[in-house]
């Protein structure tokens, strides 16, 4: 038991080095809203996140990111190939690229602290992994949570993976039959 208590103790105070940017819900219903709420762990290399920039994945529709109190929103939108409608009227761009800066030094995120950042939209309807690239700018250096696995969708091995959200079919119902 104490060699367990010890373990655990261990574990955690890993060094937040070894975290990355993840999501709050790693697993949603395709085609639903859905609230990425990204957690930020660490700073890079010991230094404050001063900037936090995320690539949409494609498909994610509607997104509108939460403003931080201390922190500038910077918005980057692309035209769509192919416009749809909403709410009665057409939609022919969408949110690509979401950036919250520090406004002061007062604002940075310190190494040893840890934050979220959000936002939210309506996910697309193909079932599997989707991904959120998160570029952590920092006083000193950044990390760019950038990469993908080259198959499937497992993140191990990979230095600095992109944020990794799995689309899976709505649970049935009580009661009902599924094949």
């Amino acid at each position: 038991m104490l060699k367990m208590t010890r373990l655990l103790l261990a574990l955690a105070f890993v060094p937040a080095a070894q975290a990355h940017v993840t999501l709050e819900q790693a697993e949603a219903v395709a085609g639903t809203p859905y609230k990425a709420v990204l957690r930020v762990g660490h700073g890079c290399e010991g230094s404050a996140t001063t900037r936090i920039t995320l690539t949409l994945p494609a498909g994610f529709r509607g997104a509108k990111p939460s403003p931080k109190a201390g922190w500038a929103l910077e918005l980057k939108r692309e035209a769509l190939a192919k416009p749809y409608e909403s709410h009665g009227r057409m939609i022919g761009d969408e949110l690509v690229e979401v950036s919250w800066t520090a406004k002061s030094e007062d604002a940075y995120l310190q190494d040893a602290w840890y934050d979220e950042f959000v936002v939210r939209g309506i996910l697309p309807e193909a079932l599997g992994p989707i991904w959120f690239k998160v570029r952590q700018s920092c006083v000193k250096g950044e990390w760019n949570w950038a990469d993908l696995p080259s198959e499937g969708d497992s993140t191990k091995g990979l230095k600095a993976p992109a944020v990794r959200l799995l689309l899976t079919k709505p649970a049935a119902a009580p009661g009902t039959h599924q094949h």
